[in-house]
């Protein structure tokens, strides 16, 4: 668990280049407020690569996993792009968050959603980092264990080749709880951010993967997570 000293230190040695002026910005203000409101533990950040594209797969439980997620990379020294619905882009604060750090809009249930696909690959391509919560929304469970995950990660991780990062993410919904729209930091509660080796592939990938492979290769990363996710719980998961 990191203590306050160690998450200023750790503050103070985040990449600051790429993150663009407003996205910047608001990781500058909500660094100090999560480090006086949180107990953070964070392990695995070895596991991502310091150069090069790179896919980071984590559940999602809470609207704090998009900020916990980008102090987990930023502590692995990347810089997060995140698939992220469309609508954020409407609101005129966040939206100028959303586009300075060069997200990538999702218009779900939409023939535009295609441009995700693209906006993924490309970002990957040119050696970005790039989050994605393969549930395509919070857990359905009431349980909090991972729900299944949409096959879009599966064709991108395949398409493009590049590392996938498992995460688990607990605690944040403990933080921010789905409905409420202020976290709740006193008393401080304990947020586990956990990344294993990159899941292996290697016998999905192709010149030209199926839908198939796809859908094989989602199951795969979201069972990386899930068993992240009972380590971090010291539980058993559901049966799949």
């Amino acid at each position: 668990m990191l203590t306050r000293a160690q998450a200023i230190r750790l503050g103070k040695r985040f990449p600051r280049r790429e993150r663009g002026r407003w996205f910047g910005l608001a990781i500058d203000l909500i660094w100090p407020l999560l480090v006086l409101g949180t107990r953070m533990r964070i392990r695995g950040t070895r596991h991502l690569p310091e150069r090069g594209g790179v896919l980071i797969a984590s559940n999602h439980l809470s609207f704090a996993d998009p900020v916990t997620m980008t102090l987990f990379c930023l502590s692995g020294r990347r810089v997060p792009r995140y698939l992220a619905k469309a609508e954020l882009w409407e609101t005129p604060v966040v939206r100028a968050v959303m586009t300075s750090g060069r997200h990538i809009p999702v218009h779900r249930g939409t023939a535009s959603v295609r441009d995700a696909y693209l906006g993924a690959v490309t970002a990957l391509g040119a050696g970005e980092c790039v989050v994605i919560f393969p549930e395509g929304g919070f857990s359905t469970r009431d349980d909090g264990w991972p729900s299944k995950g949409k096959p879009g990660i599966g064709k991108i991780a395949l398409d493009t080749g590049v590392p996938v990062i498992p995460v688990a993410n607990w605690g944040t919904h403990d933080v921010l709880p789905a409905g409420r729209k202020l976290p709740r930091f006193f008393p401080r509660r304990t947020v586990n951010l956990v990344a294993g080796p990159p899941v292996d592939l290697s016998d999905l990938a192709g010149s030209s993967p199926s839908a198939t492979d796809a859908a094989r290769a989602t199951r795969r990363i979201m069972g990386a997570v899930t068993d992240l996710l009972a380590e971090v719980r010291a539980e058993d998961p559901p049966p799949a």
